[in-house]
């Protein structure tokens, strides 16, 4: 994936070099064949084009001023501001606007946006030196990849073959060095769930989860889509199962099914220049707390979820008109519910911008402590706000017919104008037009597996409130905590008070 210039200067790629850059001959496995062309491919053509409009809203004279920021590499051109190291709130605050900015272009349903993997690309600059020996790669993938506005995805996570045991007693499954070359390291393994990664350029690959304790799995490192021996086999496509509908049936699932898929590594050489970590057990292990990625993966998840939220609350609010219960008290008060989670998603994100903690090398990273609150709350919020919408619309999200077909039925069309029509004047066309997207929000396979990914992929439910507790305990907070309580307990006795102030 070489990038687009133009003359000196990188800039980034537009939606139609976006496209392009995917026909690269990639391992794509989909319903026991071999993807030819992603972007031709039902599963995968529309998502990618709803990735190239994010590229091309980089262009766009309008919203360029909100999503751009200029590189700071001397390239002299314009990046995602996210791609950058943030050195104040100020900083942050631009970052979340254009964070906030791409994820309306989706409707806040695309969750691995380039932006996403900007959480650890913009990390590489001020925490380079983490890496050592592997430095330079660190900073030249910084530059890169900011210039470019490349699309990284992840995959972090062992296969869920043997939890029970450590990843290097497990053997062949997880991800581990076969041997050194001059040329670099040969690896094989799997990962899990590489979301969107059929549509991105690279794979950066690391660890979390149980400590590894053997050098041969300790590898941190990157790897090109296309690089020979990477398959990508893809679980079941809502896309693809929707494209023989009308998008007036399916509207979300047919165009934003982020496709998640097992990664496999066989026997894939990762040149020298792609390494971060190799061979070195405590960095390795180290990766999730030290990188930096954790604030800012929450910090941009938190923003997109916001913007998810938003949808959701106008498109209810919208459908309790349509079915006449909008005025109904218990139903305002619930449809309130929702928009409160809104407003706390959307004060946590602020909080982390405007409150950030200084890093490296007067870098700032959003404000953790208002990050896990998030990665929490998130587990519980979003799968209550998709209760009340199934709740209060009810029966008016299947009251509906099976597809677009029915409209243009003469012979049908009267019924379904009469018995489908909505309320205060609504149409029948316009009532299942609504019911149908918000069915595609909270009752198709695909919003089933919104409610997973928004539940899970910050963590599972567990370790999010551990980390909580780890992170607070270790920066101290806990600790001063615990001594305002011991200051209140010291203040009296079994004789009265301790304290010369109280009678």
């Amino acid at each position: 994936m070489t990038g687009a210039h133009t003359g000196a200067t990188t800039r980034p790629l537009t939606g139609d070099e976006y496209l392009e850059s995917l026909r690269d001959g990639r391992e794509v496995w989909f319903d026991g064949e071999r993807v030819a062309d992603v972007t031709a491919h039902p599963a995968f053509r529309n998502p990618a084009r709803m990735v190239a409009r994010l590229y091309d809203a980089l262009h766009d004279p309008d919203l360029a001023p909100v999503l751009t920021a200029e590189t700071d590499t001397g390239s002299g051109g314009r990046t995602h501001s996210f791609f950058r190291v943030p050195r104040s709130a100020e900083d942050l605050v631009r970052d979340r606007a254009a964070i906030g900015a791409w994820a309306r272009l989706s409707y806040g349903w695309m969750g691995r946006s380039p932006d996403y993997k900007a959480s650890f690309l913009g990390t590489l600059g001020a925490n380079a030196d983490f890496y050592d020996p592997y430095q330079d790669n660190a900073r030249r993938w910084y530059r890169e990849s900011q210039e470019k506005v490349l699309y990284w995805n992840h995959a972090i996570i062992h296969p869920p073959t043997d939890r029970s045991r450590r990843p290097d007693e497990v053997g062949e499954t997880f991800v581990h060095v076969e041997r050194e070359t001059g040329a670099g390291i040969v690896v094989s393994g799997a990962k899990v769930v590489a979301t969107g990664s059929a549509l991105t350029h690279y794979n950066f690959v690391a660890h979390h989860g149980l400590a590894i304790q053997r050098p041969e799995y300790a590898a941190v490192f990157t790897v090109p889509v296309d690089a020979p021996g990477v398959k990508l086999v893809c679980r079941p496509s809502y896309t693809a199962a929707s494209a023989t509908s009308a998008p007036f049936d399916y509207p979300l699932s047919s165009r934003m099914d982020e496709n998640d898929t097992i990664f496999i590594l066989d026997r894939v050489l990762v040149p020298w220049e792609n390494v971060f970590v190799h061979g070195d057990v405590d960095k390795c292990n180290a990766f999730f707390p030290r990188s930096g990625f954790v604030p800012r993966f929450t910090f941009q998840g938190c923003v997109r979820l916001t913007v998810k939220l938003e949808f959701i609350a106008g498109l209810l609010a919208k459908a309790l008109r349509i079915t006449g219960t909008a005025d109904f008290r218990g139903v305002q008060t619930r449809l309130g519910e929702v928009l409160a989670w809104r407003n706390l998603f959307a004060g946590l994100s602020a909080g982390m911008a405007r409150d950030p903690v200084p890093w490296n090398d007067g870098s700032v990273l959003p404000n953790p402590e208002y990050g896990m609150a998030y990665r929490w709350f998130m587990t519980v919020g979003y799968p209550r706000v998709r209760e009340i919408v199934q709740q209060d619309v009810g029966s008016g999200l299947i009251y509906v017919n099976s597809s677009v077909r029915d409209f243009r039925e003469p012979s049908l069309r009267p019924y379904l104008d009469k018995y489908l029509r909505g309320s205060d004047g609504h149409t029948a066309q316009d009532r299942v037009k609504v019911m149908k997207l918000l069915w595609d929000s909270v009752g198709t396979e695909f919003a089933g597996r919104h409610e997973l990914y928004e539940r899970n992929y910050a963590g599972n439910h567990e370790s999010v409130r551990l980390d909580i507790v780890k992170a607070m305990t270790a920066g101290g907070a806990l600790t001063g905590f615990d001594e305002l309580v011991d200051r209140c307990l010291s203040e009296y006795d079994l004789d009265g008070w301790t304290v010369p102030d109280l009678f």
